[in-house]
Order: structure tokens, then C-alpha cells, then sequence
């Protein structure tokens, strides 16, 4: 449908080298846009173009660590130098460490939030000025139900992806007037490196995750992909500020 149609857009997605990042970035290409992949491994991104081009996406990279303000602000520089415009951000860099949080150490809780959260409000501080001269724009940024629910093991994230909840809710009513919309989706447990690294680290994980989740499957990184394009297009330029949870209805039972 012409309204999802991103053709003559273009996006810039963070931590898009792999897992859920490249499957938005995969939907966004797919959906028209030109695609600017961010992430830290050269090789990976390399990789993840060369795939995405292969497919007839028109897709380029740029190789960064984002938890610095001059990284996010070249970042943004290269996106507008290869395609001359930024329509969309996507802000789904992160990482996390398991540990009850009397084991964490300082560097470990500074690198999660410095990627997780800050790096968010740099880009989308950095795109803002692009978005604001063409008229408009859209970010979207990546949390997680840990926005919603607590582990024992989880503080650091838990407390950067409830961050970058209300930063989304700031950005949505400061720059609802240069006509930017800014969104979060919230994914479940979805198939990637962080939930087999979660399933080796946290006994019992599977029974209980699977066991509430009515869909009763893990999710699928392609199963963000309407809600992106949805809060990527214009189908949704009545809408700020809000989150959309894609978990397999494993928040219903809150």
C-alpha cells in the first residue's frame, strides 16, 4: 500500500550488522528506503551489506562505536553524504552483561548505558537538524520488555531500556513541532545471539518464558518487521510517543 511505501527514503539503523537491527534494516530496504547500516564490527557490516545488496537493496555502511558524540554526529554525516537525506533513524544498538547487581561493576553498568541509551539520544540529537530541514522525520527507537518487567540479573538493561522509554516520550513531545514523530517498539525474547547467551546463562529460562507466552514459540527477528515500517512510514504520522510490544502476548499476563 502507498502509505508504508518507503521508496525515496532513507534510513539510518544502528546495530544493524545482525540479529534484530539487520532484519529492520532488511524490512526497510525491502520497503524502498535506502538503508545506512551503523554498527562496531567492520567485518560484520561489510558481511551484512554485501548480503542486502544481493538481494537488490540499496544499502551502505558505516563502521562505529556510537557511545561517543562524534561518532553519532559522523554517522549521520555519512548517511546524508551517500544519500543526500535522513528520513528515518532506528535506534537498536545494545548490549547487556548478567549479573545480580551487587556483582556489577561500574565500567560494565557506564558501557551498558553509554550503549543502550545515550548513544539513542546522541543520533537522534545528531539527525535531528536533517530531519528538521526537509520537514519531518522518523526515529524509532528498540527497547525491550524489560522497560515493563524486573530480573534479578538485569539492572543495568533494565534501567537503559526504561531510559530510553521516556527519552522516546521527551524527544515525541520536544519534536513533535519540526513534525518528527519518535516511537518504541519493545520486543520479546526473540531468536538472536543475546537469547542464546541468556539461555546457556539463566537456568530454567525456556519453561518459564515459553511457558506464559501464548504464542508459545520464541520470536523471530522478522516479526519487528511491520511494526518498523509501520512507525517508519507515513501510516503513522499521527502517532508520537508511543511503544508497541511484539512479545507473543508474554506481557498479557503483566
Amino acid at each position: 500500500m502507498e502509505m508504508f511505501d518507503l521508496s525515496d527514503k532513507v534510513a539510518m539503523v544502528t546495530g544493524a550488522n545482525g540479529g534484530i537491527g539487520l532484519a529492520m534494516a532488511t524490512a526497510l530496504g525491502r520497503a524502498g528506503a535506502e538503508v545506512m547500516i551503523v554498527g562496531r564490527n567492520r567485518e560484520k557490516c561489510e558481511a551484512a551489506v554485501k548480503r542486502l545488496q544481493g538481494g537488490g537493496l540499496r544499502v551502505t555502511y558505516f563502521a562505529a562505536d556510537l557511545t561517543g558524540e562524534a561518532a553519532c554526529r559522523d554517522a549521520v554525516a555519512a548517511t546524508l553524504s551517500s544519500f543526500g537525506r535522513l528520513d528515518i533513524l532506528v535506534n537498536c544498538a545494545g548490549i547487556t552483561v548478567r549479573k545480580q547487581p551487587e556483582d556489577l561493576t561500574l565500567d560494565e553498568w557506564n558501557s551498558i548505558l553509554a550503549t543502550n541509551l545515550t548513544a539513542g539520544f546522541l543520533c537522534s540529537q545528531a539527525a535531528l537538524p536533517a530531519m528538521r530541514e526537509q520537514g519531518g522525520g522518523k526515529i524509532v527507537n528498540v527497547g525491550s520488555m524489560h522497560m515493563l518487567f524486573a530480573a534479578s540479573h538485569t539492572a543495568a538493561y533494565a534501567a537503559s531500556k526504561g531510559g530510553l522509554l521516556q527519552l522516546t516520550k521527551s524527544l515525541a513531545v520536544a519534536w513533535a513541532k519540526h513534525n518528527v514523530q519518535v516511537n518504541a517498539v519493545l520486543p520479546g525474547y526473540i531468536e538472536s545471539e543475546l537469547l542464546q547467551s541468556a539461555l546457556q546463562q539463566v537456568p530454567g529460562l525456556e519453561q518459564r518464558v515459553l511457558g506464559r507466552t501464548p504464542a508459545a514459540r520464541w520470536g523471530r527477528p522478522e516479526d519487528l518487521d511491520g511494526a518498523v515500517i509501520f512507525l517508519a512510514s507515513q501510516a503513522s504520522n499521527f502517532i508520537t510517543g508511543a511503544s508497541i510490544v511484539i512479545d507473543g502476548g508474554y506481557s498479557i499476563y503483566g
